[in-house]
């Protein structure tokens, strides 16, 4: 098969193109490299990947999907708390104007589209663990244009026949995470010796997700996935921010010298993943424990540190 990937260059899609590739699927890699943080970060993401540079907001996105099997839309305007402020402009236009060309350009071509939301569309979730059935009320503008991204893929497969499924990421982690995210720059910290900035009292809990976790059910999703379809993906585990702390200085056999803030505008107190409907229709379910991705994180990292 031969797959577009958007966000090729990031994280989860950096991971996701490497396992098609490893599978012996054809990969179509396009990342916009923005500097949301440091380009060369993604760039040591995809040493080994052949990846357009390109803006999908005027990229010509008929001929990315020429002789393409299938679409993963990963790519978007990431972060909550920078999504306040003059900066929620390019939340629209990464996240909401990007995608709604892709699923235009992918009904056009017939192609399903696999495309990534976020955990943040519940907010304050209210219940958990929390179903796809729960009333999504984001509290973060970031939230707010991923639920706006997923109302989008049912319009296009309303008005158009769209074929696409979504997939809901919570807390995704492990090697390659980016370095806005709490693990990365926490585990730099142990290994560096530097400080870490804690917002919050450590009481809040995420439904962590090991990255490869993340992976096999954004595959599983392409494969067996609902047309029009939301399916969550989190890991089993859930754990505060203080049982990580003290899981992490315990692999790294360092302390860790916090600084504390208070809790950031747009972040929820916990977050925990019902997946019984993607174990159900995806045969998906998380195999990796906190420690043990937690472990392969920390040797990314010291490995990274020790030669920048």
């Amino acid at each position: 098969m031969r797959y577009l990937v958007t966000g090729a260059a990031g994280f989860i899609g950096s991971h996701l193109a490497g396992s098609l590739l490893a599978a012996g699927h054809d990969v179509v890699g396009v990342d916009a490299f923005t500097d949301y943080y440091d380009p060369q970060r993604k760039r040591e993401n995809v040493r080994d990947l052949d990846v357009l540079e390109a803006d999908l907001l005027v990229a010509d996105l008929d001929g990315l999907l020429a002789g393409v099997d299938g679409v993963f839309h990963l790519a978007g305007q990431p972060g909550v708390r920078a999504s306040f402020g003059p900066g929620f402009e390019d939340y629209v236009t990464r996240n909401v104007h990007v995608s709604g060309r892709m699923f235009e350009a992918a009904a056009r071509h017939g192609v399903r589209v696999v495309h990534a939301s976020s955990s943040s569309v519940y907010g304050d979730a209210e219940s958990y663990p929390t179903p796809e059935s729960a009333s999504p009320r984001p509290i973060s503008p970031y939230g707010v244009t991923k639920l706006c991204v997923e109302h989008l893929a049912y319009a296009h497969g309303r008005a158009s026949g769209l074929d696409a499924v979504g997939v809901r990421y919570f807390t995704v982690y492990g090697p390659r995470q980016r370095p806005d995210m709490a693990f990365t720059p926490l585990l730099e910290a142990l290994a560096d010796g530097g400080s870490f900035r804690l917002f919050g009292d450590g009481s809040a809990s995420r439904s962590f997700t090991f990255v490869r976790d993340a992976v096999d059910a954004t595959l599983a999703a392409m494969q067996r996935g609902g047309s029009g379809e939301i399916y969550n993906v989190g890991g089993g585990d859930e754990a505060t921010m203080a049982q990580v702390i003290a899981l992490a200085e315990q692999i790294s056999g360092a302390t860790l010298s916090v600084e504390r803030h208070g809790a950031a505008t747009g972040d929820v107190r916990r977050t925990r993943a019902d997946v019984a409907k993607a174990e159900h229709e995806l045969d998906w379910r998380p195999t990796t424990g906190l420690e043990d991705g937690l472990r392969a994180q920390w040797a990314w990292v010291a490995a990274r540190v020790a030669a920048p």
